[in-house]
């Protein structure tokens, strides 16, 4: 494959190449152990708590703030201040640490990528979330090559720097670059506006959202990427 014909696929991680089983969650939740021996308030009922913790890592990952802040909000909250620092190297300590127990590569990711290596496909994940955690996450599933989170970038999907950060880390053009991701919005919708060429991974056999474009080309099992790309359509 010449220069000219370099083809590059850049994936999402969580529900695309592994299954991270609510990590940062249930990081949070073990943070509340030390937040209550600092004499810290709970949020009543495991529920609400939950919800909380989701509304606040959601809206870390739309933009709003980073993972640090993220902590010291969850912190203040429930009434502890002054060891803020704590907290946060805490809280980055233990989801790093869990990687290994919570992550679950998806069964054909290491064959995906060595099959893609093997015909000169360049690959990189890119990802919502902040590093090292995506870092880990990747390595954990075998993945080698390059990891770009939202966090370092400065923009999230789907907005379109995101996408251009990862064209830049390939050194491919849009028209020969592939995007795999499950979220409809942030990586297929993404994708396309960026010139992409979007893939949706369907591997729950779900619904994709009526009021977005549907996608050209959906697979259920990450290795089916390799007949796409071999037949180098456009999408």
């Amino acid at each position: 494959m010449n220069r000219d014909e370099t083809i590059g696929v850049g994936f999402d991680v969580d529900h695309t190449i592994a299954i991270d089983n609510k990590l940062e969650r249930v990081a949070f939740l073990r943070l509340l152990e030390f937040v209550a021996k600092d004499g810290g308030r709970r949020v009543d009922g495991l529920e609400n708590e939950i919800q909380r913790i989701d509304e606040l890592l959601e809206r870390q990952r739309d933009g709003s703030f980073s993972i640090d802040e993220a902590v010291r909000r969850f912190v203040a909250e429930r009434g502890v201040s002054g060891r803020d620092d704590f907290y946060v190297e805490t809280f980055r300590t233990m989801a790093l640490e869990m990687v290994d127990q919570f992550v679950i590569p998806l069964p054909e990711a290491q064959r995906t990528f060595s099959a893609l290596r093997a015909r000169g496909v360049r690959i990189a994940v890119l990802s919502n979330g902040w590093n090292p955690l995506q870092v880990r996450k990747a390595r954990r599933v075998g993945f080698d090559a390059v990891v770009l989170a939202s966090g370092d970038i400065g923009a999230r999907k789907p907005n379109r720097r995101a996408f251009e950060a990862l064209i830049a880390a390939l050194g491919t053009p849009p028209e020969r670059t592939w995007y795999v991701g499950d979220d409809p919005l942030a990586d297929i919708e993404g994708a396309r506006q960026a010139g992409l060429n979007a893939v949706w991974m369907d591997a729950e056999n779900a619904t994709f959202p009526p009021e977005l474009r549907a996608p050209l080309h959906t697979i259920h099992a990450l290795d089916e990427i390799l007949e796409l790309v071999a037949a180098g359509t456009r999408g």
